[in-house]
């Protein structure tokens, strides 16, 4: 496989690594860290899983990592925006607080290269689950947990077998009729958010499920996560949106294996 550059970006959204939990597909996102670049990154919630933490301490040396990569990047120059979400909701007690060079928020407005405005924003502030009823909210994680140990057992079958990474929770997600509507009735909620706060679109996580979409005259854009599907949202410099995959770590530092690039959402000038 021959050595690839690092590919640069004018914006990359990640959000949903939850670092602290075992799950979390830490090396996975090394690997993507170390060959996407961006002038400005938006950390979009639940990057770390203080629910996890409090319940048992979990910080491997790979967990580390992904901080010290940000952190190395936000010295290099590149502009890093934290928003906090409900796993890592302690942060919101530090909202304009800058930690090594990366900025704490509450919500933030993206605005592209082509003139749009986006509302960046978690999104778990619209699901009431999450907020009205909290208990439930911790048996929904229980129950995440069951699904990803099975997910990481297939994995672990598929690997033996020479196969790639492919997430089961993801799978089992879009074909369970209650996941379905409950994604689509989040994605209409915070579609109705981005209308009221007049932008042209939204940005979110909380889901775990990537999305690029329109809905009437909103944009809705989720970065999906780096617990089952490791996916990313990366704005082009011309303002174009795409969704990024990554499914390997690479056999080495100096091999780059091309990410799958799904759907993109197209700039204002394409659109029109």
């Amino acid at each position: 496989m021959k050595s690839e550059p690092t590919r640069h970006f004018r914006t990359l959204f990640l959000s949903d690594v939850h670092l602290g939990s075992k799950p979390a597909k830490a090396e996975f996102l090394i690997d993507f860290l170390r060959f996407h670049d961006a002038d400005r990154i938006y950390l979009v919630g639940d990057i770390v899983d203080g629910w996890r933490l409090r319940r048992s301490w979990h910080w491997p040396q790979a967990h580390n990592d992904v901080v010290q990569k940000l952190l190395r990047k936000a010295r290099k120059g590149a502009e890093i925006i934290y928003i906090a979400g409900n796993h890592d909701e302690f942060l919101r007690g530090f909202q304009g607080v800058h930690f090594g060079g990366i900025v704490v928020a509450d919500r933030a407005i993206h605005e592209t290269a082509d003139g749009r405005r986006f509302l960046v924003i978690h999104g778990d502030q619209f699901d009431t689950i999450v907020h009205n009823v909290r208990w439930l909210a911790y048996l929904g994680d229980k129950a995440y947990d069951v699904a990803i140990l099975v997910n990481r057992a297939v994995h672990r079958v598929r690997r033996y077998l020479g196969m790639p990474y492919w997430s089961f929770s993801s799978w089992a997600k879009v074909k369970v009729k209650h996941a379905v509507n409950f994604i689509g009735s989040f994605q209409e909620v915070v579609a109705e958010e981005a209308r009221r706060s007049r932008v042209d679109g939204v940005i979110c996580g909380h889901i775990h499920h990537a999305a690029i979409e329109r809905f009437g005259d909103v944009d809705y854009i989720n970065t999906g996560d780096w617990v089952e599907s490791c996916t990313a949202v990366a704005e082009r410099h011309d303002g174009t949106f795409e969704i990024l995959v990554w499914a390997k770590v690479t056999a080495t530092e100096n091999e780059a294996p091309e990410p799958a690039l799904t759907l993109v959402l197209p700039n204002s000038a394409e659109a029109a």
